[in-house]
């Protein structure tokens, strides 16, 4: 315990008490996160209408609703590197209306702390309000991780005075008010059937959700992998580290839009251009995921088992993906163009890594095209395999200089390609099959610019 007091990921491991391990990615673990923010806050709180109550949470305000916020005390344990951006001052982030708007949410009732090195930056959140008392975290090691909501008495009494010792120790003058804020809400209803109502609620909210490439599992490590293995190089490990350094601030960028574009009071251009950076952040997330699975399948270069594969409808996932697709290249002034045929069979794959593979595919060869031009991307059955294909149609479709682009591109160590007169970087097209070979697919390059993925049928 530090001069602080407890510790933030104390209170988790509190909460994950009694619960069996998480079996969960990062990746899925924060789409269930967001989905039981929205599922807690539009379906339980909001039809309450708490006129008093108080939160906690970390490492940003995880409430967005306005007419929650305006009425309930806030407290959040945030990075200092945020800096000012969760004070008062900046009038457009969650929690705050403008000053000017008629009941407008109060920023004293939002209290900012700092968050400490001991107290990591897995989301948590409390809610406690005279009918409703709950807590929700996200909790787990790398290969483990899982979502905890807790909502008996005895989990969340215990996980209060935690952060009441937590307060007395480092803010004295927050702890007496978070008393006094609890002793001001009176007696209250504990809902013995939340957690009966709210899982399958969860659960109806996670099956309705477009799939995203940007919340699948970029990376699945096994015990000892980087340990004892020739492949193994600093080059490779400094590839992965800067590849995370990478992602993580625009995940937070991220993470505060998604906050951002729940406000009811942003006008239609400040929307649109929110939306945007959201669009860009996700591609390139994206974008580095695959380089960083891409360094890690170099760690570990044995090919996939049988049963590492799975049967796969990959129409049905080229039908889910196709809307976010069509939104993305709309962005570069690309159109879609999707031909599947009927009644295709299904394949052996790994489906929770094929969508993220396929979304880099796609990004990877529709930069090769020019304003105005079509991909198109078809799928039909070629033997014992189906077979995938992206080309292009238009008038100009790929970008001049394509040809010697290819040529002059020069390798970056095993896994990345550049071409030092324009400073296009990307997976090198070794890494690009050796990433699909690991998922049970072939990848060939035609004379005629077109990409091909072959995958083997699943046995019937």
């Amino acid at each position: 315990m530090s001069s602080q007091g407890p510790s933030l990921e104390a209170l988790r491991q509190l909460l994950a008490g009694g619960v069996p391990p998480g079996r969960g990615d990062e990746d899925s673990v924060r789409r269930q996160w967001w989905a039981a923010l929205a599922c807690l806050q539009e379906e339980f709180l909001l039809p309450l209408q708490p006129n008093s109550g108080l939160w906690l949470a970390s490492p940003l305000p995880a409430l967005y609703e306005p007419e929650l916020l305006r009425h309930l005390q806030g407290w959040v344990w945030a990075p200092e590197e945020l800096g000012s951006l969760l004070q008062p001052a900046a009038p457009l982030l969650p929690g705050q209306a403008p000053a000017h708007k008629a009941g407008a949410y109060d920023p004293g009732r939002f209290t900012r702390l700092p968050l400490g090195a001991a107290d990591g930056t897995d989301p948590l959140l409390l809610v406690i309000t005279p009918q409703l008392q709950i807590a929700m975290a996200l909790h787990g090691p790398v290969d483990g991780r899982q979502l905890l909501v807790r909502s008996d008495p005895a989990s969340l009494s215990a996980a209060l005075a935690l952060l009441d010792e937590r307060l007395q120790r480092s803010a004295p003058e927050e702890g007496l008010r978070l008393r006094q804020a609890l002793q001001a809400l009176g007696s209250l209803e504990s809902d013995s059937h939340l957690a009966a109502s709210f899982w399958p609620r969860l659960a109806e909210r996670l099956a309705a959700m477009a799939p995203s490439v940007t919340l699948q599992p970029l990376v699945h490590r096994r015990a000892g992998s980087d340990e004892g293995r020739g492949g193994s190089s600093s080059e490779l490990a400094l590839l992965e580290a800067l590849t995370h350094e990478v992602r993580t601030p625009l995940a937070t960028i991220r993470t505060l839009i998604r906050s951002l574009l729940r406000r009811q009071d942003l006008t239609e251009l400040v929307r649109q251009r929110l939306l945007q950076i959201d669009g860009e952040c996700s591609e390139q997330i994206d974008r580095f995921g695959l380089i960083f699975h891409a360094a890690e399948l170099q760690r570990q270069p044995a090919a996939p088992k049988p049963q590492d594969l799975a049967r796969t409808d990959l129409a049905q996932l080229l039908q889910q993906l196709e809307p976010l697709w069509r939104h993305q290249l709309q962005r570069r002034g690309l159109e879609l163009v999707l031909e599947i045929g009927a009644d295709l069979s299904p394949v052996l794959s790994d489906p929770s890594r094929l969508e993220t593979m396929l979304g880099g595919l796609m990004d990877r060869y529709s930069r090769r095209l020019t304003a105005g031009s079509t991909l198109v991307i078809s799928l039909e059955p070629a033997g014992s395999r189906l077979r995938l294909r992206l080309g292009a149609a238009g008038a100009s479709r790929f970008q001049a200089g394509f040809d010697s682009d290819l040529g002059s591109r020069q390798a970056v160590g095993p896994v990345l390609s550049w071409n030092p007169e324009t400073g296009s970087l990307q997976l090198s097209r070794q890494a690009t099959a050796r990433l699909f070979h690991s998922l049970g697919g072939r990848l060939t390059e035609g004379s005629g610019r077109g990409l091909t993925v072959f995958f083997p049928l699943a046995p019937g």
